[in-house]
Parts: C-alpha cells; sequence; structure tokens
C-alpha cells in the first residue's frame, strides 16, 4: 500500500516510517518546507516538501496514496495559545481529510494525544469512554488537537472519512529530539531537578505506538479510537528508572505541590517580563502535580499493541541520544 505520512521527520513519524517499510508499504514523507529531514537519511522513501496550510502541496504528496497517517502537529506550549498552532492542528487537519476524501483515500489513521480524555488515578485509569478533562489546563496544544479529534470523527459519522484514531501517551525511543523524553533524560543526566513532583503519566515505547498505529491503518475500523500507552508511573517511579539506566543518582527530594505551583508562577511571571520562554510554565506545573493515568487495553485487545518495559525504552532513548551526540 503507498501510504502518506505527515510529520514524517518528526518523533513518531521517523519511528512509524521504519515499521512500514518493514511491512512492505511504499511510504511517501511529506515534510514542511525548509527542513532537513536528516531522520530519515538513507530511507527508500518519497520526500514531498509543503505545508499544512497549503492545500495544493498536500494534493500533490497525496496523489495516488491509497493511505494516510496524519502525524504532523504544532507541539508548542508556549506562549499557552497561539494562531499558528490553532491554524496548524485544526485547520491543517481539515485539509488532509478533505483532501483525502476527495482523492479517494481507503485507509486513514490520525494520531492524536491521550490528553483528549479524561485522565484517571492507578485505581480508575482514563480509557476512550471519558470525556476530555484536560481543557482546565488551559493549553491550546490539548486543546487543538481534541478539536481536530472531534473534526475528525464528524467527518467519519457525516461524510464516511475512512479514519480511526490513536493517542499515544508519554514515549520514549529512538529519534527522541525537541521531546519531552530527551529532555527528561539531560535533566536527570545531569542533575538539575530539585526533586519529583507528586504527579505521574502512562508511558510508552514508541516503537509500541508505531506498531499500533500500522495495525491501526490495516485493520481498525472508521470512528474507532485507540489509547496507545503501557505502564502508569509517578515521577519517582520514572526519575528512578531513568536515573538507573544513566548510572546516576535520582532526585530524592519530594517536593510538595504547593511549592511546585508557586514556582511556576514566579518562572511565568518572569517569562512574560523577560520575553523568555520558562523552563517550566505555571501551567505545565499543574500538569504535573495530578495524575495522567490511562489504560491501553482497547489497543492492546484490539490492535495487538506491544508492551515493551519502559526502562528498555528508556535505554533505547539513551543509547540513540549519546550515538547521535544529543547528550
Amino acid at each position: 500500500m503507498k501510504i502518506l505520512v505527515t510529520g514524517a521527520d518528526g518523533f513518531v513519524g521517523s519511528n512509524l516510517v521504519r515499521e512500514l517499510l518493514k511491512r512492505n508499504h511504499e511510504v511517501v514523507a511529506f515534510i514542511q518546507k525548509g527542513l532537513n529531514p536528516v531522520t530519515l537519511e538513507g530511507l527508500p522513501i518519497a520526500f514531498c516538501y509543503g505545508d499544512l496550510l497549503d492545500p495544493d502541496s498536500i494534493r500533490a504528496a497525496m496523489q495516488g496514496c491509497e493511505g494516510l497517517v496524519h502525524s504532523a502537529a504544532h507541539l508548542g506550549v508556549w506562549p499557552y495559545h497561539s494562531g499558528i498552532q490553532r491554524k496548524v492542528n485544526v485547520d491543517g487537519t481539515r485539509h488532509v481529510m478533505e483532501l483525502a476524501l476527495e482523492l479517494g483515500v481507503r485507509r486513514i489513521v490520525f494520531v492524536g494525544t491521550a490528553n483528549s480524555y479524561g485522565y484517571g488515578n492507578r485505581q480508575s485509569p482514563g480509557d476512550e469512554t471519558r470525556p476530555y478533562s484536560s481543557g482546565h489546563y488551559g493549553l491550546g496544544y490539548m486543546d487543538t488537537k481534541r478539536e481536530a479529534q472531534d473534526l475528525v470523527l464528524k467527518m467519519v459519522k457525516e461524510q464516511g472519512l475512512p479514519a480511526a484514531i490513536v493517542n499515544p501517551t508519554f514515549m520514549f525511543g529512538p529519534f527522541a529530539t525537541r521531546t519531552g523524553a530527551n529532555l527528561m533524560i539531560d535533566n536527570i543526566l545531569h542533575g538539575k531537578l530539585a526533586g519529583y513532583t507528586p504527579g505521574g503519566r502512562n508511558y510508552v515505547a514508541v516503537k509500541d505506538v508505531c506498531v499500533g498505529i500500522a495495525n491501526a491503518l490495516e485493520r481498525a475500523k472508521p470512528g474507532a479510537c485507540y489509547l496507545l500507552g503501557n505502564q502508569n508511573l509517578n515521577y519517582r517511579e520514572i526519575f528512578n528508572l531513568i536515573a538507573e539506566v544513566l548510572n546516576v543518582p535520582p532526585p530524592k527530594r519530594a517536593i510538595p505541590g504547593f511549592v511546585v505551583l508557586a514556582f511556576g508562577v514566579v518562572a511565568t511571571t518572569i517569562a512574560r517580563l523577560t520575553g523568555k520562554a520558562p523552563k517550566i510554565s505555571y501551567r505545565m506545573c499543574r500538569i504535573s502535580i495530578d495524575e495522567n493515568f490511562y489504560t491501553p487495553e482497547k489497543a492492546r485487545k484490539e490492535l495487538g499493541l506491544p508492551q515493551t518495559p519502559i526502562k528498555v525504552a528508556i535505554a533505547e532513548t539513551v543509547e540513540w541520544l549519546r550515538e547521535n551526540g544529543k547528550i
């Protein structure tokens, strides 16, 4: 199958292209104009350069494609909201899906985010049935990704768009440039963290996510939604795992939630006065004290989602970062 992958040079895209090639698919990589896709060098794929806000460039890339994975997105969390982020994540998704309908693409997967569903705790983790609850964080990224997902599902229902949704949690793995995993590892390696906050997340290997995406492309029904995750860990637990892989001491101090929030207020105020992005904003601090826990049980059963141990995924991330001079 000839498959167009938007955002093919990103974290998910770089790993997904390799998974699709393993399955003998023909891959067309849609890359933003002006970017150098170094993570895709040497791969037997076609490159098309364009912009999600330029429908003609999308149309040219999509010609003859039977499949589509839309993983491109504006990931920024500072400033909290921006016009360009909404244009890319919502309007760009609309352009891609409308053209897929026009050109008769048969199999589509939209890559969303786990926070498009309500999160939970260890005893009652969030799943695909829980309504969006991250709006209170006030982050444009989460809001626009949820809006884009709703747009896709509406087109499935009203126009017969053959699209399924996948929603990865926090990922570790190779090609982790400009990612939270890279930053987390770097901070622990160099002892930059004062301690750990009360919250936690669900973690998953990016290679498992890409197996889930490829399987969804081949077998998921239109309108089906899948959380792609693995293990729920609090920040103390994930920091200890990273430190163990790096062979360095982990952060040992528990930082109370009120201290975390106070730090976020100060950092955000300074950022607004200086015009420089904060290392962590108030709203990101709010996330760090919550348990953003999910269950991937549906994807395990219906997509055969693998469950690589998180420590293995961390080690693979560290290996790639070291080999490529990133840490």
